[in-house]
């Protein structure tokens, strides 16, 4: 092979090299966690802080209890385990965040250049839904100029993070510290005002409300329709968990079985494992113990659990490595108690007197047909009964849409309302809904996101204008360092609590990590915003960095062996000026004298720079690449 290269740029560069940082591109709001996590790994908390805050207006609630799409993208899973991003995250806001009762670091952390330039003049708009994603729709409306009203049916605001989400997973006083930061930017929130109750669509219009968005969620759950499912002590697992986390939990018996494997299903099972009588939060619970005002309580708890006469088993149709519960939910689960069935499903509940006696289960021999949909095949020779007497159902949500009358004007299609999916404007010019709402459920995350999107929308119907994102990108010389021994760090998770502590209270179960752990963990990152760039024009073909590189990704690659590949042919033409005719005819060895290709596989490179510092020409240099992102509108304000 002679010394010539092809030189090849991705036919859009900039999205290729964005797509690289892939925690931050997996991410619904693009988070640079990349970022936060190199801050942290330097010791730069306060910085690392406001990289999280940037573009997530939930950073402190998200890092406790955030679905995170990150560290499933991460490079490093690739080679063994990802960063563990979302701890490092809870990490730095437990410092700054507004759960230490100060907002300044928080105000100032908003990405203004993700919000619409053109300002409001203070129009009042009506959000639906003190939820994750109303409450976003509030903050970025409020922070570009209009009046905000936030109408929400419950007495407190939260939404899902106050009655879906466990007590023991998020502390109820973090979550409204969060909420009042948004408040303190003028947010009104009105409690206690349910849509459809206490007013409708039609009266916010004539209150001289000019926009409406809907962000009401899928506050039902469902149940399968097995004959029992009417049983009285059957119920609904959100109904359960609302319950549990308002201190006024639903009667339970004994023997309990969670119908369902996704996160809500555990969430209901780890909660009704916990006892009845320790509903009251985190700090609360803390307060009275450290008061003595609650000297029996554990040995009251201790004796139930020791008894071994409480019991809460979860069925689901999957096996266990198919679940869609986190695996650290299960594996924590485990560990307080739960017993778990899988490959099985509900066939009928047996009832007496009036009331559930057992679940009669089948054998699920297939969750999915052969195109992927859901369709689950059973054993019906395969049957087993377990004699319980309390059943819950955690297996999916529903909406309740009985708030909309057909002068409102909006759509729905299959049980959710009808959006735009580019702008989630409903089929009403002035009515605005994402969220579960309009794409059914997702991570509180997404939420966010499409509420951001949400409000960029309303901005533009009221002030008429079109708003678009554009990229702003560098590169820069990258001072690359990275921690000793850096590839041979494992992963840890944060600490918990004791399990058996765990099962007999309602103290949060994560713990933070100290300092030296989060500055480890954080030193894993593979720094995927550092790249190794290429110029062909000072490449010899040495070979001296595909003999150097420790994961064998680098190859040196004949022109004669990617002329099959209909993609490679068309560059090869282009770039050697070669008509494609006369290429298809050509030997492997004459196309191999022309040239060849240097590849790289990004999917397990760890920075380590060992092919940049042995290129004896520099061909190889480490660049970082940065990029931001900021709104751009177009129309009757600019």
């Amino acid at each position: 092979m002679t010394e010539s290269l092809i030189q090849v740029q991705p036919p859009d560069a900039t999205q290729y090299w964005m797509r690289q940082v892939k925690c931050r591109d997996a991410c619904p709001v693009h988070t640079d966690a990349c970022g936060y996590v190199t801050a942290i790994a330097a010791g730069e908390y306060e910085r690392a802080y406001g990289i999280a805050r940037a573009t997530n207006p939930f950073a402190s609630i998200c890092g406790r209890v955030c679905g995170a799409p990150c560290e499933s993208a991460c490079r490093r899973g690739s080679l063994d385990s990802p960063v563990s991003i979302r701890a490092l995250k809870r990490f730095v806001t437990d410092q700054y965040g507004p759960e230490t009762g100060a907002f300044e670091h928080y105000l100032a952390g908003c990405n203004e250049k993700m919000l619409p330039p053109g300002r409001g003049d203070f129009e009042r708009v009506a959000v639906i839904g003190a939820g994750v994603s109303g409450l976003t729709v509030a903050h970025d409306l409020t922070r570009v100029g209009y009046k905000v009203t936030v109408f929400e049916a419950y007495s407190k605001p939260g939404g899902m993070l106050t009655v879906g989400v466990p007590v023991f997973r998020l502390p109820r006083g973090l979550v409204m510290k969060e909420i009042e930061a948004i408040q303190s930017m003028g947010v009104e929130i009105r409690c206690g005002q349910a849509l459809g109750r206490d007013f409708t669509i039609a009266d916010l219009r004539r209150d001289g409300y000019k926009a409406i968005f809907l962000g009401v969620g899928l506050p039902k759950g469902r149940k399968l329709p097995v004959p029992g499912a009417e049983l009285p002590n059957v119920y609904d697992g959100l109904d359960f968990l609302r319950s549990f986390n308002e201190g006024n939990p639903l009667p339970l018996g004994r023997r309990v079985a969670v119908i369902g494997g996704g996160n809500v299903a555990y969430d209901v099972a780890r909660a009704a494992i916990r006892p009845a009588s320790d509903t009251a939060t985190h700090e609360e619970t803390r307060a009275e113990v450290e008061r003595g005002e609650k000297t029996a309580y554990d040995i009251a708890r201790t004796a139930l659990r020791m008894s071994g006469d409480k019991q809460v088993h979860v069925f689901c149709l999957e096996g266990r490595e198919q679940m869609p519960a986190d695996k650290r939910e299960v594996e924590e689960g485990e560990e307080e108690g739960i017993y778990l069935h899988n490959g099985r499903g509900p066939k009928e509940i047996l009832g007496a007197d009036g009331k559930a006696t057992a679940l009669r289960t089948v054998k699920c021999t297939a969750v999915f047909d052969g195109t992927g949909r859901f369709n689950p095949q059973f054993d019906n020779s395969d049957l087993q009964d377990l004699e319980v007497d309390t059943i819950l159902f955690a297996i999916g949500q529903t909406a309740d849409l009985s708030f909309l009358d057909p002068d409102d004007g909006v759509e729905t299609n299959r049980g959710l309302i009808k959006v735009n999916p580019d702008t989630y404007a409903t089929s009403a010019p002035d009515v605005f809904a994402c969220g579960d709402i309009a794409h059914g459920p997702k991570l509180f995350i997404n939420a966010i996101a499409s509420a951001q999107i949400a409000a960029r929308s309303m901005h533009d119907y009221l002030r008429g204008t079109r708003t678009e994102i554009t990229v702003q990108k560098r590169w820069l010389p990258a001072a690359y360092t990275m921690a000793n021994e850096w590839t041979k760090i494992i992963r840890h998770e944060p600490p918990v609590i004791d399990a058996g502590r765990r099962a007999m209270s309602n103290d949060i179960v994560e713990e933070a990590y100290s300092v030296e752990e989060a500055g480890q963990q954080a030193s894993r990152c593979l720094r995927c915003n550092v790249n190794t760039v290429f110029d062909t024009s000072l490449c010899i073909a040495c070979n001296g960095c595909v003999d150097v590189c420790p994961q064998n990704l680098i190859r040196l690659v004949g022109l004669g062996s990617l002329v099959l590949d209909d993609q490679w042919s068309q560059e090869i033409a282009t770039n050697l000026d070669i008509p494609m005719a006369k290429l298809r005819t050509m030997s492997k060895e004459s196309l191999d004298s022309l040239g060849g290709v240097m590849t790289k596989d990004e999917s397990t490179c760890i920075r380590c720079a060992m092919c940049a510092s042995r290129c004896p020409t520099n061909a190889i240099t480490m660049q970082r690449f940065e990029y931001s992102t900021e709104c751009v509108s177009y129309g009757a304000n600019t």
